[in-house]
């Protein structure tokens, strides 16, 4: 398609530019970004107010089942190539220190981070980006290797804290402050404060944290004492066990899951897994909207790919019935279960 003519204001090409993303049209997505730039736009403002939002709307695209994953994918990787084409037209150079930008460990969501990656580039620092999935030991190689201001750590996913959680102790014993950001913190940061991190809502908040030494440094403590209980381990362990569980009771009060395509089995057990081990990272940060949330968003996805919110229940009645000895699962699993009433499912008989 041709690129929609650009003018110095992200509101005016927005729709013109999503339409570059669905056409998977490279070129003119550019030529929309660099043409912001040669209208007079800052390159802060081209990546915070036109490519991020682009991007939220394509993974809202997905949820709706409006796009396929290969849409998802193939637009997400048009984004990226424009936010290297915006850093290469800005190409500053660095005035301050070394910060390293890295994703969590199993955290594939790299242009969140990338973004922020490229606003404190910007604003003068040197700035390292590691990319997805950053092994906790790799990242702590890295910073006994380079000398770094900060680091600052991203998460899309709450399921990813117990590993974040990792990250962030391993960096402190480098001696290196640490900020993080994303979704998986809460939209507040609220999980983010449980495991004792400075959290920023955005780029620029992080750019803002990591220039305050003072601020970077005052490090709030951990409140994870309530794992003593030993509720999150246990359930780590029997991860395998209650989904193989889960299954075979979904079969026989469900007849036609026995009829399953092996791609519809394979999607069923991995729902299954996320259930559980959503549950588990609610019982790590010991907050139960942590899997309310997540119930909402789960039931939110098979609505709109045509399956019944009542699908969910029967999995959250069994896992509350085999982990009954553990009263922080079984409250997280019962507000479940009122979410989803909430959101138009049906309980289990």
């Amino acid at each position: 398609m041709t690129a929609p003519s650009t003018a110095a204001d992200p509101t005016d090409v927005y729709p013109g530019y999503l339409d570059c993303l669905a056409d998977a049209d490279e070129y003119a997505a550019i030529e929309v970004a660099l043409g912001l730039l040669d209208a007079g736009l800052p390159a802060e403002r081209v990546l915070l107010d036109l490519v991020a939002p682009a991007q939220s709307e394509v993974g809202e695209r997905w949820a709706r089942n409006e796009w396929s994953v290969a849409q998802e994918h193939a637009a997400t990787h048009i984004s990226e190539r424009v936010v290297a084409a915006v850093a290469a037209h800005a190409n500053p150079r660095p005035t301050r220190g070394r910060v390293v930008v890295a994703c969590m460990d199993g955290e594939w969501h790299a242009l969140p981070p990338r973004l922020v990656a490229e606003v404190l580039r910007l604003r003068g620092w040197q700035v390292t980006f590691l990319g997805a999935s950053v092994p906790a030991a790799h990242l702590v190689s890295y910073l006994h290797q380079h000398d770094a201001h900060a680091v600052a750590l991203a998460c899309a996913l709450p399921v990813r804290l117990p590993h974040a959680h990792r990250m962030i102790e391993a960096c402190r014993r480098s001696d290196v402050p640490v900020v993080v950001g994303g979704r998986g913190f809460g939209a507040d940061g609220r999980w983010a404060r449980r495991l004792g991190a400075p959290w920023a809502a955005d780029a620029p908040a992080a750019a803002e944290l990591i220039a305050d030494e003072r601020a970077l440094r005052r490090v709030p403590p951990a409140q994870l004492s309530h794992l003593a209980d030993d509720e999150y381990a246990s359930l780590v362990r029997r991860r395998g066990e209650l989904i193989d569980s889960a299954l075979a009771d979904l079969c026989e009060r469900v007849p036609a899951t026995r009829a399953y395509t092996a791609a519809q089995l394979d999607s069923t057990v991995s729902d299954l897994g996320h259930i559980v081990d959503f549950l588990a990272a609610a019982l790590y940060v010991d907050d139960a909207s942590l899997f309310t949330e997540f119930v909402e968003w789960l039931v939110g996805i098979l609505t709109s790919r045509g399956v019944p919110a009542a699908a969910v229940d029967l999995p959250l009645v069994h896992y509350a019935a085999a982990l009954r000895d553990f009263p922080r699962a079984v409250r997280a699993l019962t507000l479940g279960r009122t979410a989803l009433l909430a959101a138009g499912g049906s309980a289990a008989r």
